[in-house]
């Protein structure tokens, strides 16, 4: 893999790759922690840099991949990918070592790495793909030391051979990571059931997605390009909806009913992560979100925004209660 990315350095991507080190004049980074990434997992918004510079499709995509990989920042997957070819957006992504895609693998190297074949990917799966490759990406990168952010460096120097691509790579990172973050890392918070586990990880995977009203999630649509096109979102309860239905428990649609269906959690009572936080009167429950501990919360919170994670509590939030739909499972 670092032949086929240093390879890629030599074409058009390694001349935006080059021409980013001139302008930015990086130095050598001693280690994660002072580029500003958390390796432990933390759940990472997106600073409003990515949010302009990655496409939402591929936001969402390094969201997803990142997430089957505990310890590995979606941040990173994002920085490689805009290292490569600028989030796909490279016309060409053929490197001269014959490297191919929007994350520059050697077909040999992809192979290796292809499988599972993840969800909306192809069958069989190609390194043109950008879920299939963003994927591998994600599988290559935690084999070699991103799990549970053991090494961090080593994950990325597994991808290229190359100590100045690698501060590349954790600078745009920094840069990618919202400087207001929750204060505990994932593995801070423990989820009372495997099924709250699940829906948890669920809605992390989906941050960055737009709100839509009505919205059920995201749908995947391959275009005459070959390229795959991501539209969609989510509403409030079509965020917890999902995120359950990804642990095998069936809510209702919307949130009025959601809050109805219990079970409630006793008013006082310490929140679990994976409860759900409902806010209007018991007769009109407009909003839900998921709690994931420490005072926050996943969700979609309106027209215009995008799925976040930020305090389950603020100022006239017309908090009604929790429900814990994993209770007794």
């Amino acid at each position: 893999m670092g032949t086929a990315v240093k390879a890629a350095v030599g074409s058009t991507t390694g001349l935006l790759f080059l021409a980013v080190i001139a302008v930015v004049g990086i130095a050598g980074i001693a280690d994660s922690t002072a580029s500003g990434i958390t390796v432990t997992g933390a759940t990472l918004l997106p600073s409003p840099a990515a949010l302009t510079d990655i496409p939402t499709a591929m936001l969402a995509l390094y969201q997803q991949a990142a997430a089957t990989c505990p310890g590995l920042p979606w941040t990173v997957l994002a920085a490689i990918g805009k290292t490569e070819t600028d989030h796909a957006r490279n016309p060409h992504m053929i490197s001269t070592a014959g490297a191919v895609g929007p994350m520059q693998f050697l077909p040999s190297t992809f192979a290796t790495y292809a499988h599972p074949i993840p969800p909306g990917g192809k069958t069989p799966p190609t390194p043109w793909d950008p879920v299939d490759s963003v994927y591998a990406a994600a599988r290559l990168l935690c084999t070699n030391g991103a799990r549970d952010g053991r090494n961090l460096r080593g994950a990325i120097f597994a991808y290229n051979h190359d100590q100045t691509y690698i501060d590349h790579v954790l600078q745009t990172a920094a840069t990618y990571t919202a400087s207001d973050q929750p204060t505990k890392p994932d593995n801070a918070y423990r989820a009372p059931t495997p099924q709250a586990a699940t829906a948890i990880a669920y809605a992390r995977a989906q941050l960055g997605r737009p709100y839509i009203w009505g919205g059920d999630g995201p749908s995947l649509t391959e275009l005459p390009s070959g390229s795959v096109q991501v539209r969609g979102g989510f509403d409030c309860s079509g965020l917890t909806k999902a995120a359950y239905a990804a642990a095998g428990i069936t809510l209702p649609r919307v949130a009025q009913d959601q809050y109805d269906a219990g079970p409630r959690v006793p008013a006082g009572a310490p929140l679990l992560p994976g409860d759900l936080v409902f806010y209007g009167m018991s007769s009109n429950v407009h909003h839900v979100g998921l709690y994931v501990g420490d005072g926050y919360m996943i969700d979609a919170p309106r027209p215009g925004e995008v799925v976040r994670v930020e305090p389950y509590r603020f100022s006239n939030d017309q908090y009604l209660g929790a429900t814990r739909p994993s209770a007794g499972r």
